[in-house]
Parts: structure tokens; C-alpha cells; sequence
């Protein structure tokens, strides 16, 4: 679900919406990172700051003690005065509570109620003194707390006092915001420059696609000349490359169906005039009624063929544009189309030879198909009767060969210069001329080679060899 959505967030995006997202976002991430890193840092380093100060208010009260007796019987005396802290408060913000203890935590001076301290002295410290901070609650505020274990000496004594300095937070709050804010507006003041200095660079890089764009957008519906971007950037060069590439598919095409629109107008004229003279012939009944019917039956049924081989014609330019094909036996399709056709083969009582191996070839199963019974009409056609005609299949090499041998005529100097034109029939008046067309269209989708030898025997033309070539595919086990 994740993907699908983000792939048509990328989809709904425009080029300089990506752009912009996608260097933006990244920047901004580490800004937010950056920030907080920054702010950390600073926060720290104003938390020293402050903690010496604390240091340094306990240091000042551990001046101002004295003891009498030795180690565990040392008394410890302090006249500490408030206005002492004074110095180390910054503002009137913050407030500064003491409390001065002996190693046992009994009571020297200070206030009572600021809890003795329970922890121990870090190994490392940062500092020459025996110091420890944490952080507390005293009188219902959080404060800040310096202990310093302080050893007293005097010419009547030696101990060791326990000063503790506490120091309420309003006034690093204070600052802490403060760094914060700072911070964040020269954060977002870098944010911003980079995000219009981006915008600027992005509008101008996005430049040339949205002139490439709008010249295309300009041309007229039937401009499908290449296109001509000379100063596009090289980033553009294969766009502007698969553009001119599809436009020249287009162009050919349109060509195609112009011809064909032009021809299918032209070929079918000629037997719907001769139908309808035939039509007005029979009504006035100047011929035969049974003749006038086979004339018209021989007239319909050449239309018939003249505009299903145009229909086929046009299929395989559609197969062509957008291929369906699949790995096919070329052997059995051959053998299921003889089959069709041998009603033909037997009223012409041909001499009928079928030889064909395994040949797979990867093909569109229509084009095989019309493509072997093209090749078998034309042989049929032109076959005399009682001929022979063969058809083999087989393997050379990497191709797959079809190969239709008829007896006919075969194919005249003359005519095998337009013989793959459309509508350039050896004989009008019993074909098309679209079927070696077509063929020739289909062996060409298909990667192949269609080819036709006049088959010569002592000097005399004995017939006709059709010979097409298929890129050969191996089966796979299921």
C-alpha cells in the first residue's frame, strides 16, 4: 500500500514539484537534525557555564569555615552571610539556597530543610575540586545542586565540610529559549535562502521542458516532423530522441492507413461498378438470368476476397504497432491450415506432399496462420491440374523454414519487380494482388525472410518455390 502510494504521489508530482521535494526535504531533515544537535551543544556548554558558577559560590562559603579538633572530633564553625551568594546570583530570576554539613550530614549552616547530600564524587571530572552536580526538587522547584566536599584546616584543627549550593532554573530556562530561538530563526532564515535559491535554480533547469513542451503543444495536429531542440540540455537528448523515434512510428502509421483508405477506395470501385452494370444488365434482361447470376456470384465473391485480404492487411499493421505473440508450433499451424484448404487442393486433384517437423518459432497465432494460407491459395491457384505441390517444414540452423513448392508457371522477369506492391496480381481477374503483400508484411513483423525462386528444369520454368525463414524459439519444460 506504502508503494502504490508513493507512486502515485510521484505521478501527481510535477517535475519541479519532485525537484523541489526531493532536494528540499533532505536539506531540511538535516537542518532539523542540525538544530537540535546545535541546540544540544549550546545548552551544554551554557550548563557548564552556570555549574561553575555554582562551583564557585561553594567555594567561597568553604573559605569561610573553620574547625576545631581533628577528624572525627573535628567541630566545624561557619558565619556565612546571605549578601555572601549575592555575587553569584546574574539577575533577580534566580534565587541560590546553602547548606553547610559535616561528613555525616549533621548541620553546620545554611538551610535546614535542603535534603544532605547521598551520592558520591564522579571518578572523571572536569574539574580540580571534589564536585558533584545533579538536579533536585526544593521547596516545590526544580533546582540545581553543587556539592563540594571542602577539607577545612586551622592551627586548632583538620576536618571535612560538605557545602552544597542549590541554584533555581528560571534563569537557564531563560536561556535555554532563548539559545532555542535563536537558533531556529537562523535556521529557517538558511531554509528559506536555500529554498529560493532552489526555486530559482529548478524554474531555470525546468526551462527548456517547458519550451520543448509548448512547441510541441503549438504544432498542428498532423506535424509529426522530427523534433528540432538544438540548445536543449544533453539531460533532455534522449527524451527529445524517443519523441522524434514515436512521432516517426505515428507518421508511418498515418501513412499506412492514408494508403490504405486511398487504395480500399480505389480497388473496390472498380467490381461494385461492374456489379451494379451487371445488376441493370440482368433487370432489363439482356442476358441469360442464370448467366447474369454467375457473373454477379464471380463479382461478389472477388470483392469478398479483394476486402478480406485488405482487412487482413490492416490487422497485421495493428499486430505490428502492438505485439501479442507466444512461442506456437510452426508445424502444426501449417497442418491445421492444409487441412482447411484441402477441399481446393482436392477439386484441383493436386498432387499433395506434407513433410514438417518440430520448428517453434515465437509468432501471433493469426499471422501464422494467414500467412500459410496465403501462401497455399497463391500455390493452388497457380498450380495446374493434377500438379504437385509440397509443403515442408524444418530446421536451419536458428530459423524455422516454410516451404510451399508449387508446379505452376512460376514468375516472370517483369513481374517480380512489383511483385510484393499491393494490388500487382500476375492475373487481375482472379486475384487481389494483396496476398504475397500481406505475407511479405507478416514475415517482416516477425523478424523473418520471405523469398521466391522460380524452380528450373532443363531450361524450362517448372514451377515455384516460396520459402520463409522464422527466427526459431526452443520450447521450455513446464
Amino acid at each position: 500500500m506504502t508503494r502504490s502510494l508513493s507512486t502515485s504521489l510521484s505521478r501527481s508530482l510535477s517535475l519541479r514539484a519532485t525537484l523541489l521535494f526531493g532536494i528540499l526535504a533532505p536539506v531540511a531533515l538535516f537542518i532539523v537534525i542540525n538544530s537540535v544537535s546545535l541546540y544540544r551543544q549550546t545548552l551544554a556548554a551554557a550548563t557548564t557555564a552556570y555549574d561553575r558558577t555554582l562551583l564557585a559560590s561553594a567555594k567561597t562559603i568553604g573559605e569561610q569555615l573553620d574547625v576545631e579538633g581533628y577528624d572525627e572530633h573535628s567541630v566545624l564553625r561557619a558565619k556565612v552571610p546571605y549578601s555572601a551568594l549575592e555575587a553569584f546570583e546574574a539577575d533577580n530570576k534566580s534565587k541560590l539556597f546553602y547548606r553547610v554539613s559535616a561528613i555525616d550530614g549533621e548541620l553546620v549552616s545554611g538551610f535546614a530543610d535542603l535534603p544532605f547530600w547521598r551520592g558520591r564524587i564522579p571518578d572523571l571530572s572536569a574539574y580540580a575540586s571534589l564536585v558533584d552536580f545533579y538536579d533536585a526538587q526544593f521547596r516545590d522547584e526544580p533546582v540545581r545542586v553543587a556539592v563540594l566536599l571542602q577539607p577545612v584546616a586551622s592551627e586548632h584543627g583538620r576536618g571535612m565540610a560538605v557545602v552544597q549550593v542549590a541554584e533555581t532554573l528560571e534563569l537557564r530556562e531563560t536561556l535555554a529559549r532563548k539559545i532555542l530561538v535563536d537558533t531556529l530563526w537562523r535556521q529557517l532564515l538558511l531554509l528559506g535562502v536555500i529554498a529560493g535559491v532552489t526555486i530559482l535554480v529548478v524554474q531555470r533547469a525546468t526551462r527548456p521542458v517547458r519550451e520543448l513542451g509548448e512547441a510541441i503543444e503549438a504544432r498542428a495536429a498532423d506535424d509529426l516532423s522530427p523534433v528540432h531542440a538544438p540548445d536543449a540540455p544533453r539531460e533532455l537528448r534522449p527524451l527529445i530522441d524517443a519523441t522524434t523515434r514515436v512521432m516517426g512510428r505515428l507518421q508511418r502509421l498515418l501513412d499506412h492507413q492514408k494508403r490504405f483508405v486511398r487504395d480500399s477506395a480505389h480497388q473496390l470501385r472498380t467490381p461494385l461498378a461492374v456489379l451494379k452494370v451487371q445488376v441493370q444488365s440482368a433487370r432489363r434482361g439482356d442476358v441469360d438470368p442464370r448467366q447474369a447470376l454467375d457473373e454477379i456470384n464471380q463479382t461478389v465473391e472477388r470483392a469478398t476476397l479483394l476486402a478480406n485480404q485488405m482487412l487482413s492487411l490492416a490487422k497485421v499493421e495493428q499486430l505490428r504497432q502492438r505485439p501479442e505473440s507466444a512461442t506456437l508450433a510452426l508445424d502444426e499451424v501449417v497442418r491445421q491450415v492444409a487441412i482447411d484448404v484441402s477441399p481446393l487442393i482436392a477439386a484441383k486433384a493436386l498432387e499433395f506432399e506434407l513433410d514438417a517437423e518440430p520448428a517453434p518459432v515465437h509468432a501471433h497465432l493469426w499471422m501464422l496462420q494467414e500467412l500459410a494460407r496465403n501462401l497455399l491459395h497463391n500455390a493452388i491457384k497457380h498450380s495446374p491440374e493434377g500438379g504437385l505441390l509440397a509443403v515442408r517444414v524444418h530446421v536451419e540452423s536458428n530459423h524455422a523454414v516454410l516451404a510451399v513448392v508449387d508446379s505452376g508457371p512460376g514468375i516472370s522477369a517483369e513481374l517480380r519487380q512489383r511483385l510484393f506492391e499491393p494490388f500487382s496480381a500476375g492475373d487481375a481477374a482472379s486475384g487481389s494482388g494483396l496476398g504475397l503483400t500481406i505475407c511479405r508484411e507478416i514475415v517482416m513483423a516477425l523478424g523473418g525472410s520471405l523469398t521466391l525462386d522460380n524452380r528450373v528444369q532443363d531450361g524450362q520454368v517448372v514451377g515455384l518455390d516460396a520459402k520463409v525463414r522464422l527466427p526459431r524459439k526452443e520450447h521450455t519444460q513446464g
